[in-house]
């Protein structure tokens, strides 16, 4: 019975939300290059069969926060046979030490959180290793910390260009995509627009000036369940969208297991040490799951 109200919540949460992503495009302004968004369906601490469930209904984009549980899903029996097409794009910050398992991913197609050249480095090295005889390159994007808060990841706005010049010239192995942000939570819209958009969609522009690159082959990926469609109105081509989709999370070493809204991580406590743990939890409580209507 469980299965049957999954299936159901899971595929009217992604029809409504995808129905949403294109109201939202067809409000864009002349103006803003007319690249359709893609919706990233953000599946952290969920378990398999919501993914499968997800994909059975046309979705193909997922994303992970925690390299750990990535390596654990898409080495999944019942997502890699159900899920051939399925589309990883990894989300959260990465350290260098677990670049070699993030790259070991099947279906990898982008990293959203290159944040320092010296990561682009490691990243292209590796890569280059991991394709062997290969010319495919790793999509990656440069997230850009554009509300200077101490709890979000992303390299300073003013070192944007270099960062995304030293890409372009210095890692072979990499394409650049675009740029990501999380920006900061809660923004009152009736205030006017998100100011860390803003600023994403002005470092864009600088980059496209500075090296020239047309603006639509810079991807921008910004908004997330709380404010995905003012983010495509404005020009986002990649939104990441979690909770409206798969339900709150619940985090089991929370002793109110009150979930993050946003889905991206703060940099402390790491989660690498527990994201298996997430997983099995999730997986152990599927009898008796149940999906919040948003």
């Amino acid at each position: 019975m469980w299965k049957v109200a999954m299936s159901e919540e899971v595929g009217m949460a992604v029809q409504s939300v995808l129905e949403r992503v294109n109201q939202a495009a067809a409000r864009r302004p002349k103006t803003v290059p007319a690249v359709p968004p893609r919706l990233v369906a953000v599946s952290k601490t969920k378990p398999p069969e919501m993914i499968v469930e997800a994909y059975r209904q046309g979705q193909r984009n997922f994303g992970e926060n925690y390299v750990n549980e990535l390596v654990d899903k898409a080495s999944d029996s019942l997502i890699s046979e159900s899920c051939p097409d399925i589309k990883w794009h990894f989300i959260g910050h990465l350290q260098k030490n677990n670049v070699n398992k993030l790259l070991s991913v099947p279906n990898l197609f982008l990293v959203e959180t290159i944040d320092s050249a010296k990561l682009a480095d490691k990243v292209d090295s590796s890569w280059q290793r991991v394709r062997g005889a290969s010319s495919q390159r790793l999509k990656v994007m440069v997230q850009v910390n554009t509300s200077g808060e101490q709890s979000k990841h992303g390299l300073p706005p003013e070192e944007t260009v270099d960062t995304v010049k030293h890409i372009l010239s210095r890692c072979p192995a990499l394409h650049f995509s675009g740029l990501m942000t999380i920006g900061r939570y809660g923004h009152n819209l009736t205030l006017g627009s998100n100011p860390d958009f803003q600023l994403l969609l002005s470092r864009r522009q600088e980059v496209c000036d500075s090296l020239n690159m047309p603006l639509e082959e810079v991807e921008l990926s910004m908004g997330m369940s709380n404010d995905f469609e003012h983010a495509i109105e404005v020009g986002s081509t990649n939104v990441r969208v979690g909770s409206i989709i798969f339900g709150n999370r619940e985090y089991p070493n929370s002793a109110a297991n009150t979930p993050n809204p946003s889905p991206l991580p703060s940099p402390a406590p790491s989660p690498e040490k527990t994201s298996k743990t997430v997983s099995e939890e999730a997986a152990k409580k599927m009898k008796h799951l149940t999906v919040s209507e948003h």
